[in-house]
C-alpha cells in the first residue's frame, strides 16, 4: 500500500471525483471532517453501516462508513471498494451530515422518547438515496432503500421521486412507519405491519448513524449549525445547477425551530408577569419633584402613582380529553405546565372535559403537581362549557391542550393559548387566541 500524503484520508479518490463532476454541491464534503480508522480496529464491534449490504464489500457485516454527524469514519473495508462505491458511500454519509439526521434522530428521541434507531437509519437512508439516484458518476447498491420503494411496500404510496422528495421529512416518515406495539411486562416493542415492512426493506443492513457525541450536545449551537447547513446546501445546489448532486431541496432541508417549550414559556411569562397599579393614595415621583406645580407656579392636577400588584397570578389549563392527545406528549405537556407555575408562582386551575366539564381541580402557587393527571378519550369537543368554566376563575391567561376540532361560541376577554399537538396543526384554524404547536 502506497504511503499516504499528509491530510490524506481513505475516502480521498471518492471526494476528488465528486468535487470533479459536481465542485459545488460535491464540495460539501469539504465542509466535513474525515477520520481513518485503524486497520485492527474490531469493526463487528462499531454501531454502524453504509446504508445498504453490497456482495462487493469484503465484510458485508462490517461497515465501511459511518458518521457520527461531524465526522465521516472509514473502515479498512473502505479501500477494497471501486471509486464509483467509494463515491457513493461518501456522498451518502455527507448528506446525512448536511441534513443533520444524527442531531434529528437525537431530538426526535428527547421528545418522544423512544425511537427505534434501526427504523429511523432505514428512513434516512431512504431520502439520501433517493436524492442521489439519479447521479450517474456514483453508483449505489442495487438494494438501496429508497423513499419510494419504502413508500410503495408500506403505504401502497406510488409517486413521482420529486414529489416524495418534496412531501416528506424524516421526523414525519419516522413517525408515520413506525406502528411498533407498546411494551409490555418489560419485554421489548414488538414491530407492527408497517415497522416490520421497514425492518425487511433494511435487512441486515448496519446502522450507519452513530449517536453518541450526538448526545451531549447542547441544542443551542446545534440550532446555529442547523442554519450553516441550510445555507451552505442552497449555495451548493444553486451552483451546480442541472449537474447538482442533489435532486431538489426538499421537505427535509434542515430548519432550525424554536422548542415549543420555550415558545409556551416566553408567552405564558409575559401573562403572568406582576404588572404596576394605579395608586391614588400617593402621587407619582414626577408630581412629588414639582411640587405639584409647573414652571409658571400653577398648581398641576394630582397625578396617581405606580405600585407593584400583590395580587397572585392564576393560570388557567383545559385539558381536553376526546382522546386527542397521546400519553407521552400529556407528560412532557405537563411537565413543563408545572415547571411555568413554579416559576411564575402562580396559582393553577386546571379544567378537564369534553363536550362538558368533567373535573376541575384547583392548586396554590408552589403547590401544583399534575403528575398524577389521568387522561382517558370519551366523545366529542366542545370548547364552550370549558371556556366559561375557567372564565369563572378569573385568570390572567389560560392553555389550552387539544386538537381544536369542536367549537368555541364563548370567547373569554383574557389570552388563549391553543397546545396543538404537530399532527393536528393546520387541519383546523383556531377560532381566537395564538396557536402553539407541540412536536
Amino acid at each position: 500500500m502506497r504511503e499516504r500524503a499528509p491530510f490524506e484520508h481513505r475516502g480521498t479518490r471518492a471526494v476528488e471525483r465528486m468535487v470533479e463532476h459536481a465542485p459545488s454541491s460535491g464540495g460539501l464534503a469539504l465542509w466535513v471532517r474525515h477520520v481513518d480508522l485503524p486497520a485492527d480496529t474490531d469493526r463487528r464491534s462499531s454501531a454502524g453501516g453504509s446504508g445498504s449490504d453490497d456482495s462487493s464489500d469484503p465484510d458485508p457485516v462490517a461497515p465501511p462508513l459511518v458518521t457520527d454527524g461531524e465526522t465521516l469514519r472509514y473502515g479498512a473495508a473502505f479501500e477494497a471498494l471501486p471509486v464509483e462505491r467509494q463515491a457513493g458511500l461518501v456522498a451518502h454519509a455527507v448528506l446525512h451530515v448536511a441534513l443533520r439526521h444524527v442531531q434529528r434522530l437525537v431530538a426526535l428521541r428527547r421528545r418522544i422518547g423512544d425511537v427505534d434507531a434501526k427504523l429511523f437509519n432505514t428512513c434516512a437512508d431512504a431520502i439520501v438515496n433517493t436524492t442521489l439516484g439519479q447521479v450517474a458518476w456514483l453508483r449505489l447498491p442495487d438494494d438501496a432503500v429508497t423513499l419510494e420503494r419504502l413508500l410503495f411496500t408500506t403505504l401502497a404510496v406510488h409517486e413521482d421521486p420529486a414529489r416524495l422528495l418534496a412531501a416528506w421529512d424524516v421526523e414525519r416518515l419516522y413517525r408515520t412507519l413506525d406502528d411498533r406495539l407498546p411494551k409490555q411486562d418489560g419485554e421489548p416493542r414488538r414491530d407492527g405491519p408497517r415497522a416490520a415492512r421497514v425492518r425487511a426493506l433494511g435487512g441486515d443492513t448496519p446502522i450507519d448513524l452513530l449517536t453518541g457525541t450526538a448526545e451531549n450536545e447542547p441544542p443551542e449551537g446545534e440550532a446555529e449549525r442547523l442554519r450553516e447547513w441550510a445555507e451552505r446546501l442552497v449555495r451548493a445546489h444553486a451552483g451546480d445547477g442541472q449537474h447538482s448532486m442533489l435532486r431538489s431541496l426538499g421537505a427535509d432541508l434542515p430548519r432550525s425551530r424554536t422548542p415549543w417549550e420555550q415558545t409556551l414559556r416566553v408567552r405564558l411569562a409575559r401573562g403572568l408577569s406582576m404588572r404596576p397599579e394605579l395608586s391614588w393614595s400617593r402621587p407619582s415621583r414626577s408630581w412629588l419633584a414639582n411640587q405639584g406645580r409647573n414652571r409658571a407656579g400653577h398648581r398641576m392636577p394630582f397625578e396617581p402613582g405606580t405600585v407593584s400588584t400583590r395580587r397572585v397570578p392564576r393560570l388557567t389549563v383545559i385539558a381536553d380529553v376526546s382522546g386527542s392527545i397521546d400519553d407521552a406528549l400529556l407528560e412532557r405537556f405537563v411537565r413543563e405546565i408545572e415547571a411555568i407555575a413554579r416559576r411564575a408562582e402562580a396559582g393553577l386551575v386546571l379544567v378537564i372535559g369534553d363536550d362538558r366539564v368533567r373535573r376541575i381541580e384547583r392548586f396554590e402557587p408552589g403547590k401544583v403537581r399534575l403528575s398524577t393527571l389521568a387522561v382517558q378519550g370519551r366523545g366529542g369537543t366542545d370548547f364552550t362549557p370549558l371556556l366559561e368554566a375557567a372564565d369563572a376563575a378569573r385568570p390572567d391567561i389560560g392553555v389550552v391542550l387539544t386538537d381544536l376540532d369542536g367549537p368555541a361560541r364563548f370567547r373569554p376577554r383574557w389570552p388563549v393559548i391553543w397546545a396543538v399537538p404537530e399532527g393536528a396543526a393546520g387541519m383546523v384554524e383556531a377560532p381566537f387566541g395564538r396557536v402553539v404547536v407541540i412536536d
